[in-house]
């Protein structure tokens, strides 16, 4: 082993030590592995950069706009809605839901296809008064499933893609991952349907086993400002301090039977007026006693959820948001903003006490209380997704056959070699903002800045690792672990080494490392590349043991109220028949 080598390995080691260890997020860690490559000599200066400008990171950039312009237009919603009349049965709703999102994946990011179908799926399930875990996993594996029927499906697709370039002079097309992708989504999405779903835990296929946080009237009082009460004169933002030490938060404030707009956080408070309080009941009396206040009349109903100014807003924490890993009050939620942090559930379990002081995971479901306009924006500068139907902006269902036919003109010119398909994806953004599909404003906030940073960094990893030789070595390695044998077997094996490591660690970042191996096995076997591309396309998407190897994964944790242990029970035979179906599939369609 030369030094070079010596010195990408430990960074790699560490950077998958530091994923592993999940405390920094993975763009930071990415970027701290590229940064020490550079400081050591084994990325060229003049390479420190490349990856932010590769066709990959640009395009995976383009279709998260265009992804948000399809879900903004209503264009997704018109096919979205059908799904309701299935929701009777359970099994009929999640073949119907996993259909339709594997879809829907294959033409949009399939983390935007999710993010679209949570909400359907959560108002199917308390329609049908069933519990949403039955249903969510499935929806979320089919999603991962549905990307792997196209080139910008998902990620890994577009980075093997460019791999395939660099190996042979050509890129896969569009449509090259169809007959695989097809194979293995409808194999999964019939297997998540029909037995997946019964694989899950007893305890999380019980009606209301992980309910959400909205139903809190019995946590929301209104509590009277008697002649004698300490807090006449202050502001109710002077309040803060004392609310923080009883656990209570002051949300509102009446006075003369109307709500003062906001939370009229700089009116001072006077004989009579009403504070609107959230807390548990034994946080509640103690800030009676310590301000002095009475409760009113328990007949007396002013309609807190219903008030024009205020409302509830219940989302889920993605992967990379700003408030991950933070808390309430490190962000000054309710200081800066006039937002209040009401709840937090975390697989199934409900937070309500020191909510404000509670560090934030990716998973989460977060109950948001202030004024209507201000959620809006508070939704978006967190980088969390509004679940419930609640918090959306309107949706121009007028411009849905616009957006849906841009992206699709945009498709098939490159799809015959017309454009080039950043080129023709980037037009279709630029129409979008012209026609106002999707307002200028909200096109960088639609890109997942943490993904591109990790994409950006990464690439000049992977072609240090290859340069040095690493690959080769790693390369062979698992030939040798073949010991002469056929080319399947070094083709299972790489694609069970792939889809492990894509258990563990980011999908993208995993296609990054395992496209220059493949290529490198292909060349010492002295066979096409093609299979062994394919293959690891096809392992690099399917995660599905851990609710960290994919964001989708992820995003399902809290709204399901699953346990970690829960993933590998539908996962494991998932992954087991995706390779029983992919392996066939990738010889038949690209033979060695």
């Amino acid at each position: 082993m030369t030094t070079d080598q010596a010195i990408i390995f430990t960074i790699l080691f560490f950077f998958f030590a530091l994923l592993l260890w999940g405390r920094l997020r993975y763009d930071l860690v990415a970027f701290m592995a590229l940064l020490a490559a550079l400081v050591l000599g084994v990325v060229p200066t003049e390479q420190a950069f490349t990856g932010f400008g590769h066709p990959a990171t640009i395009i995976i950039a383009l279709v998260l706009i265009i992804s948000k312009g399809l879900s903004s237009s209503g264009a997704i919603e018109l096919i979205a809605k059908q799904v309701s009349r299935f929701s009777n049965s359970l099994q009929t709703h999640i073949a119907a839901m996993a259909g339709i999102s594997a879809g829907l994946s294959a033409v949009m990011n399939n983390v935007a296809a999710l993010a679209l179908l949570i909400p359907v799926d959560l108002q199917a399930a308390k329609k049908a008064q069933r519990n949403p875990a039955l249903t969510l996993m499935p929806l979320s594996f089919a999603t991962i499933l549905g990307g792997m029927i196209t080139l910008i499906g998902t990620p890994p697709n577009i980075i093997i893609a460019k791999f395939r370039q660099q190996a042979t002079g050509e890129s896969f097309a569009m449509f090259d991952f169809a007959p695989v992708g097809l194979a293995c989504a409808f194999v999964g999405v019939l297997f998540v349907a029909t037995i997946g779903w019964r694989l899950l835990p007893a305890g999380r296929r019980q009606q209301d086993a992980a309910p959400g946080l909205l139903d809190v009237s019995e946590f929301i009082a209104e509590l009277h400002v008697p002649e004698d009460s300490p807090v006449i004169g202050k502001r109710v933002r002077e309040l803060d301090a004392d609310a923080e030490e009883n656990d209570v938060a002051i949300v509102g404030l009446i006075r003369n039977g109307k709500r003062l707009p906001g939370q009229a956080r700089l009116v001072e408070i006077n004989a009579g007026d009403i504070l609107v309080v959230e807390a548990v009941p034994e946080a509640m009396d103690r800030v009676v006693g310590a301000l002095k206040l009475d409760y009113q009349d328990k007949e007396h109903d002013t309609g807190l959820l219903s008030s024009e100014d205020m409302s509830l807003m219940e989302v889920v924490v993605p992967n990379g948001a700003r408030i991950e890993g933070r808390t309430a009050v490190a962000l000054r939620l309710q200081y800066r903003h006039g937002v209040t942090l009401l709840g937090v559930s975390r697989e199934g379990r409900q937070f309500r006490e020191r909510v404000r002081n509670l560090e934030v995971r990716a998973g989460d479901v977060l109950l948001l209380f202030g004024p209507n306009e201000i959620l809006q924006e508070i939704n978006a500068w967190l980088g969390t997704l509004p679940l419930g139907g609640q918090g959306h902006e309107l949706v121009q269902r007028h411009k849905a056959w616009l957006a849906a036919g841009l992206f699709a003109t945009a498709i098939l010119l490159a799809s015959s070699g017309v454009l080039y398909l950043p080129v023709a994806l980037a037009l279709v953004v630029v129409a979008y903002v012209l026609f106002n599909v999707l307002p200028a404003r909200h096109v960088y906030d639609s890109i997942e800045w943490p993904v591109i940073v990790l994409l950006g960094s990464m690439i000049p990893l992977g072609v240090a690792l290859e340069t040095s030789g690493g690959t080769a070595l790693i390369a062979a390695g698992i030939t040798g672990l073949s010991a002469g044998g056929s080319p399947v077997f070094v083709l299972v094996l790489l694609m069970v080494v792939t889809m492990t490591l894509s258990d563990l660690m980011n999908n993208t970042a995993t296609a990054v490392m395992a496209a220059p191996i493949a290529v490198d096995i292909a060349n010492r076997l002295q066979v096409s590349p093609d299979p062994f591309l394919m293959a690891v396309a096809v392992a690099a998407s399917c995660a599905f043991l851990t609710p960290i190897g994919h964001k989708n994964n992820t995003l399902i944790l809290g709204p399901g109220g699953y346990r970690f242990g829960d993933y590998w029970r539908m996962g494991l035979p998932l992954e087991v028949l995706i390779i029983a179906v992919s392996i066939p599939m990738i010889l038949w369609v690209w033979p060695f």
